[in-house]
């Protein structure tokens, strides 16, 4: 409440205390942009006359103007002891909530705010379901939603996911790059008691340290230089469904501190802001790195991990799901053949036997973009071995000798590739190499 009287201040904090309200009283109104940059405010009563200006109510009508181009959706009761319907009526259609006359009866004031938080809630409802609308929409623009497979090993993860998806558990799943980690974090949502609220999506490894707090807990307008307009985070959006933390082995040290305190108060606090609020989110991690090792090599926190991994869930890499690959591949070539209005329908024989004897590092994904690009180049009704590009030195059976130093090169990070099923890691130690060396090469060589 803005008022340049401050006994009127004190009696209006008094009564609205009574309410259970939280109420901040200033009586110089040149404070606003400072109130407003380092908190957020259900309600703004403003005063419409301060002492430059005794009756117009050019002053009110000026901070007015200012608060709502700091925030369009702040809800402001305009008060003045001299008012009238002519004044009333321009407040409102400049933004004003609602206009209220000094002395103020205490019910008509009490019902007045009661009635502007509502419109506020229902502001901060109607920006939650904005962009919960946004990730939705892009969450089915995305073509797979399904887990498909027969396999024993796929079907161990289906047993896992039907046991702990109606508990509030936090889960971490564990698997290589391209395994669908992301598919079943999505399933278990789907499945549990919160499938009627938003499953948010992070790609930890994506964020930067500067940006994190901001994606993860919000901000607010003008906290920093690009941060237009106030913001929710992640964990906001997630706020009674479910929040999947992709990658979480990327994350520095000082992230994961960060990320430690909000997951054990339940608490977030925008950037900007020294307000925090409760969140209540079901927790679902994921990372394809050695996790446990890391905690042993410290770099990762032990505490973090206890606290995100009350069951954790190995996907099995596409190499132990051979089984599953002709299902898969015909999947894939259904969804694309129509994507791309081509008359593909089958997979031949032997294009089948290839795929199913490639050790697939990339795993599920690889498989994915092979059929897409077959279905784009070929011209016939049926997929032949011809069609797809798949690496020789990655397919069981007898390579050619060579002295050819780059194919040696080639053949030695394929074949440590197929024993460690595509473990970028494990296939780094066992060449001697550091993963982006690795990563370096295998970009060099299409693998």
């Amino acid at each position: 409440m803005i008022d340049d009287d401050e006994d009127v201040l004190l009696a209006a904090k008094m009564l609205l205390k009574k309410q259970g309200h939280h109420v901040i009283i200033e009586k110089n109104p040149k404070k606003i942009p400072f109130l407003l940059n380092n908190d957020t405010y259900d309600v703004i009563l403003l005063d419409m006359n301060f002492s430059k200006d005794i009756t117009s109510g050019k002053e009110g009508f000026y901070w007015l103007e200012q608060i709502l181009l700091h925030d369009p959706t702040a809800v402001v009761i305009l008060i003045t002891a001299f008012g009238d319907v002519e004044m009333a009526v321009r407040a409102l259609k400049q933004g004003a909530t609602d206009f209220i006359l000094k002395p103020w009866q205490n019910e008509k004031l009490i019902a007045t705010i009661a009635t502007a938080i509502r419109l506020k809630q229902s502001y901060n409802q109607v920006d939650k379901l904005k962009r919960a609308k946004e990730m939705l929409e892009e969450q089915i623009s995305r073509p797979f939603g399904e887990i498909i497979g027969q396999s024993s090993s796929i079907k161990e993860v289906f047993s896992l996911i039907d046991k702990v998806a109606k508990t509030d558990a936090n889960i971490l799943i564990l698997g290589e790059n391209g395994t669908g980690k992301e598919l079943i974090a999505r399933a278990i949502h789907q499945r549990s008691l919160r499938k009627d609220n938003s499953f948010v999506s992070v790609d930890m490894g994506a964020i930067t340290e500067t940006l994190f707090e901001s994606e993860l807990f919000g901000h607010k307008k003008g906290s920093f230089t690009d941060a237009r307009e106030d913001r929710p985070g992640r964990f906001e959006l997630a706020n009674d469904g479910t929040l999947f933390l992709d990658e979480i082995g990327n994350l520095s040290l000082s992230l994961q501190s960060k990320l430690l305190s909000a997951l054990q108060s339940r608490l977030v606090t925008r950037v900007g802001s020294n307000q925090s609020q409760p969140v209540n989110i079901r927790l679902v991690c994921a990372t394809n790195m050695p996790i446990h090792k890391m905690v042993q090599e410290g770099t990762f926190r032990q505490d973090l991990l206890y606290r995100i991994n009350t069951v954790e869930i190995r996907v099995p890499p596409l190499s132990e799901r051979v089984e599953d690959i002709a299902m898969l591949a015909q999947h894939y070539l259904n969804y694309y053949a129509k994507k791309y209005h081509k008359l593909v329908t089958t997979i031949a024989p032997e294009a089948m036997d290839r795929l199913k004897r490639y050790a697939w590092p990339g795993n599920i994904r690889e498989l994915q973009h092979a059929i897409e690009r077959a279905v784009i180049m070929t011209d016939s009704a049926t997929l032949q071995e011809s069609d797809f590009l798949l690496s020789r030195s990655l397919t069981s059976g007898p390579v050619s000798n060579t002295l050819n130093l780059d194919e040696v090169e080639r053949a030695a990070i394929a074949k440590a590739l197929q024993m460690h099923n595509g473990n970028i890691s494990k296939a780094a130690d066992e060449l001697g190499l550091t993963r982006a060396s690795l990563y370096r090469r295998m970009e060099k060589y299409a693998l």
